[in-house]
């Protein structure tokens, strides 16, 4: 199976199957998507979006990204929900280019995990209720795309050097997301050499915060977003070969 769908316009649109859990079984292919900003999709593209039988898109951006940059378009029987997770914005081209980058973004990354608890709560309900394939995006599919795919495979039982190999695969678009950054933003200077990277050590700070607070991810999700055992056995149910 492919994990990258290849698109024209999105750059970091992949499968979340195939991982293996700690009991053994494995991630269905074709179930759980995660994605840059779908407000990109048209043409083909849709064509190829439509093929995947999507049926419930959930849009971590701000709204004000959502109005700037588009939704994904309206479909016959497509769910759009728009949970932005992040509460506290910052423009990561202007990001100190001394400080320690990866830290940084872990930091910024433990902000959305204590003030987006109602939206990550809701993804999560989301992801485990659904019967069809989801897909999850924010802009770039990076970093709330990141972090809530890592709570899903940790909730799942995926190990952390899994979740930070899949994290790390942006890495793999991170030329045009940079291309795209010029191309929104002409005359500006990108002042961060680390945009749109993606590299597993940030992922792991995260994990390893987590830990060291809350003594587990899961620990985390039961903690501050009041995931309960039924919740993480409906995802395991919904998403996890028997």
């Amino acid at each position: 199976m492919i994990r990258h769908l290849p698109f024209q316009q999105l750059h970091n649109f992949r499968d979340l199957g195939g991982y293996r859990t700690d009991d053994g079984r494995t991630l269905r292919w074709g179930r759980l998507y995660r994605s840059d900003s779908l407000g990109k999709l048209a043409g083909e593209d849709l064509t190829r979006f439509r093929a995947l039988g999507v049926r419930t898109v959930i849009d971590l951006r701000y709204p004000s990204e959502i109005a700037a940059r588009g939704r994904v378009p309206d479909e016959p029987g497509l769910t759009w929900l728009n949970l932005s997770i992040e509460h506290r914005g910052y423009d990561q081209a202007e990001i100190d280019p001394d400080v320690d980058p990866w830290r940084h973004l872990a930091d910024r990354y433990a902000e959305v995990a204590t003030d987006g608890v109602t939206e990550l709560r809701q993804a999560l309900t989301v992801i485990a209720d659904g019967d069809h394939p989801l897909v999850f995006h924010c802009a770039s599919g990076k970093d709330r795309t990141g972090l809530l795919a890592a709570l899903v495979l940790a909730l799942l039982g995926v190990s952390d050097d899994q979740i930070a190999a899949d994290f790390a695969l942006t890495e793999l678009a991170t030329d045009r997301l940079i291309a795209d950054w010029h191309a929104a933003h002409p005359g500006r200077t990108l002042r961060w050499p680390g945009y749109g990277r993606a590299p597993a050590e940030i992922i792991r700070h995260v994990l390893a915060d987590l830990t060291t607070a809350h003594g587990s991810v899961r620990g985390y999700a039961a903690d501050r977003l009041g995931v309960d055992d039924d919740l993480v056995a409906a995802l395991r149910a919904r998403l996890l070969t028997d």
